[in-house]
């Protein structure tokens, strides 16, 4: 089923065109990441399909359309800073956003557990770090047991140990089968959270898909000897090596299928060359996401 179909999404703030003819299409139960830096629409293009910023051209629509105009009470969101009241506690805060949607059980207790913060249910929000006011607010958008999440830079502005337990809130979520669609410009937390991505700029789809996918299959080898020529000219002779890059005094080789590292080493010694660097490297999708946008970019 599909949960969220965006086709030509388009806004434009006068001669800015913050969403550029966005497609898109997320299923029930992923984990689907909206990956790009600071500006490349990410919050515009969530704020249209809350209905909270209207667009220029284009559609979206929520769960094929099965809750027509009440779709957005299957839906919880986070979007920006968290607003609480200071003076009221974890429980009051939350009870008080239940009235508001008029969920007549909210399981308070079980939220709170969720994102470990029963131990300060009594405590009152203005006590609370950055971490738990962000824990807090994800408590706040799952009241109602909405099918949908939306967080918008859940990890932004915490500490190390705020963004890991953020993280693991979300990875908990998302093992429960909820579908969550989360923007952010944080590579480490898609690729740790997300099953799937998709990467924009300036308003504009670059890729989409898995995040295995999206992140290359390739073996990565880095190697590097005092002649460096000679060693890029040796290993382009392997049947496996797909390309190699060559920065500073070393060689990176993108190789189509794992080769033992040991068997490269050889390859050198054998046109005598001594290698005095040989590390294999997990292609992360940072240097998949650096690679696309920097093609977008012409580079």
């Amino acid at each position: 089923m599909s949960v969220l179909t965006i086709q030509g999404l388009t806004k434009r703030y006068g001669k800015i065109t913050a969403v550029d003819n966005l497609d898109l299409e997320v299923e029930k139960g992923m984990s689907f990441g909206i990956l790009g830096p600071n500006g490349s629409g990410k919050t515009t293009a969530l704020g249209v399909i809350l209905g909270i910023i209207h667009q220029n051209a284009g559609t979206f629509s929520w769960f094929d359309g099965q809750y027509g105009a009440w779709h957005r009470h299957h839906i919880g969101a986070l979007l920006e800073t968290p607003n609480f009241y200071p003076y009221l506690n974890a429980v009051d805060n939350l009870q008080l956003i239940a009235h508001i949607r008029r969920v007549e059980k909210p399981r308070i207790d079980y939220l709170l557990e969720l994102v470990n913060l029963y131990h300060r249910r009594t405590s009152k929000f203005r006590t609370f770090s950055l971490g738990m006011k962000q824990r807090l607010a994800i408590a706040a958008a799952m009241i109602g047991d909405p099918e949908v999440l939306i967080f918008d830079e859940p990890t932004n502005g915490l500490d190390p140990q705020g963004i890991a337990e953020v993280r693991q809130t979300l990875q908990e979520i998302a093992g429960m089968g909820k579908t969550i669609i989360m923007a952010s410009h944080i590579l480490d937390e898609v690729e740790k959270v997300c099953s799937h991505v998709a990467i924009i700029k300036n308003g504009k789809m670059l890729a989409s898909g898995t995040v295995g996918a999206i992140i290359s299959d390739d073996m990565l080898v880095e190697m590097a000897a005092a002649d460096l020529p000679l060693l890029k000219s040796a290993m382009g002779q392997h049947p496996a090596v797909r390309r190699i890059d060559e920065e500073g005094d070393k060689l990176t080789l993108y190789l189509s299928e794992e080769v033992p590292p040991a068997e490269l080493n050889k390859m050198a010694f054998e046109q005598g060359l001594s290698l005095s660097h040989l590390r294999v490297v997990k292609k992360s999708l940072e240097s998949e996401f650096l690679e696309i946008t920097g093609r977008a970019d012409g580079n």
